[in-house]
């Protein structure tokens, strides 16, 4: 937010507080920040709500979505969830992704996780500084709202990893490692390149009840309110990885439209940035 260059935390913790340009400003920034973590406790102006998911789910006989069932029967559909796949050449022999590559087909037991956290009060506490024209500490509860949700979700994650799903039971890694992604699983979040697609909120809310139980609502353009919000799914695939969709064809576009039962030109609005053609 600040734009001061340098790692944080490090091995030479934190050898940014020793930079010649930006040191003593990154102490005071740090010094500021934990002060006001300290009000925030005492005044419990913020907080953290959060819902998640764990859905039996198996891959669609077409390979492109994900069914999500209404129990571990397997024989009720819940939802789907629409997924899109690469098609842009690539420079080596590696598979076109999609996301419902890593779920297993129809026959296997496979789940799919979902959840949706947020940082409630920090549109209240910002606009209080910003009435008293003190522009420094309203950006600075806004940029501790972002780092505290999305700590509730590298939480949340590994909590659904370890014990609420529990597929890596035995996962003993240290803060360096899972600020590296070194666990199993990935938790890709719609609107991002591998589910560039926004319009899938509405099914992830729907499926959690998030608006009822975490206070999450969608705007219109389907940003989360409040702003400091964190939404996933969470895939257990050993497999699965972080990718770009990238370009995609007006094939596959209205192949997607299809499946979701919606117009080609609603789905070209919401996909315009990865439109192949105009």
């Amino acid at each position: 937010t600040w734009e001061l260059r340098g790692k944080y935390p490090n091995r030479g913790y934190p050898k940014i507080f020793n930079d010649e340009r930006v040191g003593n400003e990154a102490r005071k920034l740090f010094d500021d920040a934990q002060e006001m973590i300290k009000k925030i406790i005492q005044d419990k102006s913020l907080w953290l709500d959060g819902v998640t998911g764990i859905f039996a789910a198996n891959r669609s006989p077409c390979g492109e979505d994900v069914i999500v069932y209404e129990d571990n029967t397997r024989t009720k559909r819940k939802a789907t969830l629409c997924m899109l796949r690469q098609q842009a050449e690539k420079e080596h022999d590696g598979p076109h992704l999609s996301q419902a590559d890593f779920i297993a087909p129809e026959g296997h037991e496979d789940y799919i996780g979902l959840f949706a956290v947020a940082c409630h009060g920090a549109t209240d506490l910002a606009q209080k500084y910003e009435n008293d024209n003190d522009d420094y500490n309203k950006i600075l509860v806004q940029s501790l709202a972002d780092r505290f949700v999305e700590a509730y979700a590298e939480k949340l994650h590994r909590d659904i990893r370890v014990e609420l799903w529990g597929y890596a039971k035995d996962e003993k890694l240290e803060k360096e490692e899972l600020l590296k992604i070194k666990y199993d699983g990935i938790r890709p979040a719609p609107g991002y390149p591998s589910q560039p697609d926004h319009t899938e909120k509405h099914t992830y809310w729907d499926l959690m009840d998030a608006e009822q139980l975490a206070g999450i609502k969608l705007s219109e353009h389907l940003s989360m309110i409040p702003a400091s919000s964190v939404s996933a799914l969470v895939f257990a695939h050993k497999e699965s990885e972080y990718f770009a969709v990238g370009p995609i064809t007006k094939e596959q576009v209205g192949d997607y439209a299809r499946r979701k039962g919606k117009s080609v030109e609603e789905m070209e609005r919401w996909l315009g940035p990865i439109l192949s053609y105009h």
